[in-house]
């Protein structure tokens, strides 16, 4: 495989047959981020547990201490005093039913996050077929279908992450920026890997965390040491 310059410096730079140190790890992954814009740093989790069975799932949010580095734009459905909660939380756009018939006829999908009270959820419903391959449906589990519309929209744009497996039984979430430094890539690092470790499926045989890996949108994956967690 050819690869790009920048690239193929960056994984003379270390080796990648190691498992590093998580701190070390960060410190590389930010080292090897040499693109011109500010890097997403993003956390690669392989569990030993099986997707396809139901008692086998894992998946939680976590608000990271030091949030994701993106400004998240919040879509919430809700009508009366929570609408007007949403508006005063600081929700970038609050509708209704004219607002799911916008994203039908429309494709209007300038939002990253739709939260929605519980009375709305059978109007919602109605285009879950156009948010659910975008990871927009809203769900209890992730805490966007909720009665508390302002502690949601508080927390989305604090960093909330949603943490799921894949059907490869992998985890892959976001943990910040390039411009975050180590330290602070480090304690989101540690908070999603307490919440992830918690959240063990009691059906899970064997060992949970198989390998993990940290990278940058454009560089290289580095691989921690996953020794601590089994």
């Amino acid at each position: 495989m050819k690869y790009g310059k920048k690239y193929a410096d960056s994984i003379k730079a270390y080796d990648r047959s190691q498992a590093y140190d998580s701190q070390e790890a960060m410190k590389i992954a930010i080292d090897t981020a040499k693109a011109k814009f500010d890097e997403t740093i993003e956390l690669h989790v392989r569990l030993g547990v099986d997707p396809k069975q139901a008692d086998q799932q894992v998946r939680g949010v976590i608000v990271l201490p030091n949030g994701t580095g993106k400004s998240v734009k919040v879509l919430v459905i809700a009508k009366g005093e929570k609408a007007d909660i949403a508006q005063q939380a600081g929700a970038d756009y609050v509708g209704a039913e004219e607002t799911i018939q916008k994203i039908q006829t429309e494709n209007w999908f300038d939002f990253d996050v739709m939260i929605t009270t519980p009375d709305m959820m059978g109007v919602v419903g109605r285009i879950g077929r156009l948010l659910g391959p975008k990871g927009l449906m809203p769900n209890p589990k992730s805490g966007t279908v909720t009665t508390d519309v302002e502690k949601a929209i508080k927390d989305v744009k604090a960093g909330k992450v949603e943490y799921r497996l894949d059907k490869t039984a992998i985890i892959h979430c976001p943990i910040g920026k390039k411009s975050f430094g180590a330290e602070k890539l480090h304690e989101n690092y540690a908070a999603l890997m307490e919440a992830i470790v918690k959240a063990k499926p009691a059906a899970a045989k064997g060992q949970y965390v198989k390998s993990i890996a940290v990278a940058s949108t454009m560089g290289p994956g580095v691989k921690i040491s996953n020794n601590k967690f089994n």
